[in-house]
């Protein structure tokens, strides 16, 4: 099976990817890597962009798809599910209205078009704030899929939640079937 792997700025988030990605990579997944503009050219305390890139392509085989002229053949590319991991709280949000101006947000829009399924696997600080109604959209929307969430820090961040990494491949599998995984929410 064919995945585009997704990846947004939750940057925190990224060693997690690289345990996810390896697990797909085991389960016998191929993937083909899509960065957001953030990923592939910001620098943080976590990963340098240049290091992060190059250790993706080291695992995957594959060049990372990292700007819009790239992201647009995806539609053809045969993929039989895409996962943004992690999803950042911006991301969800473009997502949710239609706006496809970056590799991850164009490859998203590609996939939907072929009637294939999305998983979200959302890291976002805002996750109970204002993106709330772009989760609750989503949710109810055809293709689209949720790996289950948590709130990360309640005390210190009260509208923070991430996907709990270790449901990404149950929900990619449910997902191929047809079905959200359950519980969406632990």
């Amino acid at each position: 099976m064919k995945i585009g792997l997704c990846v947004c700025g939750s940057f925190c988030t990224l060693k997690n990817t690289l345990i996810t990605l390896d697990e797909l990579i085991a389960a016998g997944y191929e993937i083909t890597p899509i960065f957001s503009f953030n990923v592939s050219n910001l620098d943080t305390r976590f990963f340098k962009a240049e290091d992060f890139k190059n250790e993706v392509e080291k695992r995957t085989g594959k060049k990372i798809i990292a700007t819009i002229t790239e992201a647009e053949p995806i539609a053809k590319a045969g993929l039989d599910a895409i996962l943004v991991c992690p999803c950042t709280g911006n991301t969800l949000s473009k997502i949710a209205h239609g706006i496809s101006d970056t590799p991850v947000t164009l490859a998203v829009k590609a996939q939907l078009r072929n009637d294939k399924p999305v998983i979200i696997s959302l890291a976002s600080n805002d996750a109970l704030g204002a993106n709330a109604k772009n989760y609750g959209l989503l949710i109810n929307t055809k293709n689209f899929y949720f790996v289950p969430i948590k709130q990360d820090d309640p005390d210190n961040k009260p509208n923070s939640m991430i996907a709990e990494r270790d449901y990404v491949l149950p929900t990619l599998k449910s997902a191929l079937c047809g079905k959200q995984f359950q519980p969406k929410f632990i």
